[in-house]
């Protein structure tokens, strides 16, 4: 089973999909695990929460609680599912309540703001006595890096690459750009009166920012010298709207509106992720995928999943034990084949159906230079600030230089 629509999507309409399940049910009862069957005597119970709502996600995390309870020793799962948008607003009211989980699947960046206000356990020990940290890609493992404890167990990754029509630019005479003067060139000759030559999202939420963090990390900065650094991917992403190259409305359209362009051949290129590819395998034409290019230096951003324990828990060592069952080689790469998803070990490169396929395979090593968005607890209000500044030079409101010098000063605020 793989994705069906774009993943970003599919988690933004969850709560159509949580009503549809009816999650106030997806709580099963204290005498029975996630399957459902009577609990053991003896058996401990271990509460799971996520944000995998939709159907078709169903049965993979149904096979995944099977596989735990059946071979991690006196172990029930318990799991709920909470819409994305809600799960870490719910995790902290249920840290008031004293209601926490003992496990959750978060997204990546969320560990900024769990793991900086004390709600994830400390896993360092345990991590050093399983001495498998070696395995994972930096990036993945560094999001689970907080105040320099080990919070978390990457789950999954992605990242972001560049997508061409290769019929498009095969008519038009040039080849897929690799650096920033290519793309700007290229986009410009790819561009014509009904289609745009580069399609990518910069709409006011995680989501654009998810995709402008490249451009600056590509232009040698970051975002503590964003009063500076912040002007050079602003400066160059007006110049393509500017030059008609990118359509001005990409600041309201998410990564699924982008896909969707670049399928109808409104869009030549567009930059996007893994979870694009089951939607377009099903394209009527022929397409490809390339890093994206790179300016001073090579960057993409960090997606996916890690998994947590709650530092509330009463089992911990049980917890550990349902962690260490997930990572095993022979349970992780059925589960993320069916989820579409990328591994975030590296030993784990050639072990998938990522190997046979290039374009999965593409995904896969620019993992080795994907960035992740580790920036403190504070991470939301920087993301916020970035967002504005990108809306407001793209809309032409202000200048990069007065974009960037603005949202600095919030930017600081947060870091600091």
């Amino acid at each position: 089973m793989t994705h069906t629509t774009d993943r970003r999507s599919i988690l933004r309409t969850a709560g159509a999909g949580a009503a549809a399940l009816g999650l106030s049910g997806a709580l099963t009862s204290c005498d029975t695990g996630g399957t459902g069957k009577a609990r053991k005597p003896g058996t401990v119970t271990l509460t799971l929460w996520d944000y995998f709502t939709p159907a078709n996600f169903q049965p993979v995390l149904n096979d995944l609680i099977a596989g735990i309870e059946a071979h991690v020793a006196g172990v029930r799962i318990r799991r709920r599912a909470i819409p994305f948008a809600d799960l870490v607003n719910t995790l902290n009211l249920a840290a008031i309540s004293g209601d926490l989980p003992d496990i959750a699947i978060v997204d990546n960046v969320s560990m900024n703001s769990l793991g900086g206000n004390g709600l994830l356990a400390d896993l360092t020990s345990r991590v050093r006595s399983w001495g498998q940290a070696h395995a994972y890609y930096p990036g993945p493992w560094a999001s689970c890096q907080i105040g320099g404890k080990t919070l978390g167990i990457p789950n999954n990754s992605n990242c972001l690459a560049l997508y061409y029509n290769i019929p498009i630019l095969h008519d038009a005479g040039v080849t897929p750009p690799t650096d920033w003067d290519q793309l700007a060139d290229t986009a410009r000759r790819l561009t014509t009166r009904n289609r745009f030559g580069l399609a990518m999202s910069a709409i006011r939420t995680e989501e654009g920012v998810f995709q402008f963090l490249p451009f600056l990390w590509q232009s040698g900065g970051d975002l503590d010298t964003f009063a500076t650094s912040g002007r050079t991917p602003l400066a160059f992403l007006k110049k393509l709207i500017d030059r008609g190259s990118l359509s001005r409305a990409c600041v309201g359209w998410t990564q699924e509106d982008v896909n969707a362009r670049f399928l109808s051949r409104r869009a030549a290129m567009q930059i996007n992720g893994p979870w694009q590819i089951p939607v377009l395998r099903k394209a009527p034409f022929d397409w490809n995928v390339v890093a994206l290019p790179a300016d001073k230096t090579s960057a993409t951003c960090l997606g996916g999943e890690n998994w947590v324990v709650m530092a509330t828990s009463g089992h911990l060592d049980k917890a550990w034990q349902v962690l260490e069952y997930t990572q095993r080689p022979s349970v992780l790469v059925p589960y993320l084949e069916s989820l579409g998803e990328l591994p975030a070990r590296r030993d784990l490169a050639r072990a998938g159906t990522w190997t046979s396929d290039p374009v999965r395979n593409l995904f896969l090593k620019q993992l080795a230079i994907a960035r992740p968005r580790r920036y403190g607890p504070h991470y939301a209000d920087i993301s916020q600030a970035v967002a504005e500044a990108e809306q407001a030079v793209l809309t032409g409101s202000v200048s990069p230089s007065t974009g960037a010098s603005t949202a600095a000063v919030k930017i600081d605020k947060a870091l600091g």
